[in-house]
């Protein structure tokens, strides 16, 4: 460490590493092909005080050495699921270099889906079903997942009212009895467990699919005259259905439709023909809690 009492400056909190390695792995069976589409980003941190001051490379390991490591592991081990890939890179940063005392794995994994009949089980097409999202953190005090997903477009056709807002002489919004609500769900999810005594680790891939589950059915079965009630309503319908999981954040910006006046053409809009707004948006973010657990996920994790 390079101490100096005479400084005016001192370092603060600093990391480095490779952002956005994209990582595509192919595992064939035959003529069976599966497909591991990942955008890996590493972040490292630790006694990193003389590269800054003096420009000593001597603890600094190469971001393309991380990027490396991305594609040996992605042969050597296999791609499951993200959260396991980004445990193994976590672990491997930290425990195979002194100078480095906590490694961030962030990964985005893009799904695709076959196509075609028999004889074409190669074939892919992207899905638009959302991205999911995992960070792995690693350091002396052991493992935490943060898991999760983004860019889901869900939209109800009615069901949804807004009115009994506050007003003043600014407002010009009218009380809507009968809405459309739409939103892109981002949100982030914080696992109880973690590898320091807390056993085997929770099936990723099963988990994932539950909470996006009852994430979706609580948005269409929410009777809802507030985004914020129906954003509560889908992160308690996690958190009381998956035991695994303590803490969920969710930021769902609201994709504004508005009717749109079709008197000068002689014709009535009865909730038929809207003009979708893409900005401004109302943004709607909060932070759902098992009873007991503390708030961990930092809230600019997931939008805004």
């Amino acid at each position: 460490m390079s101490e100096n009492p005479a400084r005016v400056a001192r370092l603060g909190q600093n990391q480095y590493g490779k952002a956005e390695t994209r990582v595509v792995r192919i595992t064939r069976e035959g003529d069976l092909h599966h497909i591991k589409d990942l955008n890996v980003s590493v972040s490292l941190s630790g006694d990193m005080d003389d590269v800054h001051y003096s420009g000593s490379n001597a603890h600094v390991l190469p971001t393309d050495t991380t990027k490396n490591t991305v594609y040996a592991f992605a042969k050597e081990h296999g791609i499951g699921s993200p959260e396991e890939f980004g445990l193994l890179l976590a672990r491997h940063f930290v425990e195979s270099q002194e100078p480095i005392h906590r490694a961030r794995i962030r990964i985005e994994e893009y799904a695709w889906e076959r196509i075609g009949g028999p004889g074409t089980q190669h074939s892919f097409a992207r899905t638009g079903g959302g991205t999911r999202v995992a960070q792995v953190v690693h350091d002396a005090e052991g493992s935490e997942v943060v898991s999760g997903l983004k860019d889901l477009t869900v939209l109800n056709s009615t069901d949804s009212e807004f009115w009994g807002y506050r007003k003043d002489r600014y407002t010009t919004l009218p009380e809507a009895y009968d809405r459309i609500l739409a939103t892109d769900v981002s949100t982030r999810w914080r696992y109880s467990w973690s590898d320091a005594g807390d056993g085997p680790a929770p099936d990723w891939d099963a988990c994932y699919r539950e909470a996006r589950r009852h994430l979706l059915d609580a948005f269409a079965q929410t009777y809802s005259l507030s985004l914020q009630q129906t954003l509560y309503g889908m992160g308690a319908r996690v958190i009381e259905n998956r035991p695994e999981i303590d803490e969920i954040r969710l930021s769902l910006p609201n994709k504004h439709h508005f009717l749109v006046d079709l008197s000068p053409f002689g014709l009535e809009n009865d909730n038929e023909v809207y003009f979708a707004a893409d900005r401004p948006y109302g943004l709607i973010e909060a932070t759902v809690l098992r009873d007991g657990a503390e708030a961990r996920i930092p809230p600019e994790l997931t939008n805004l």
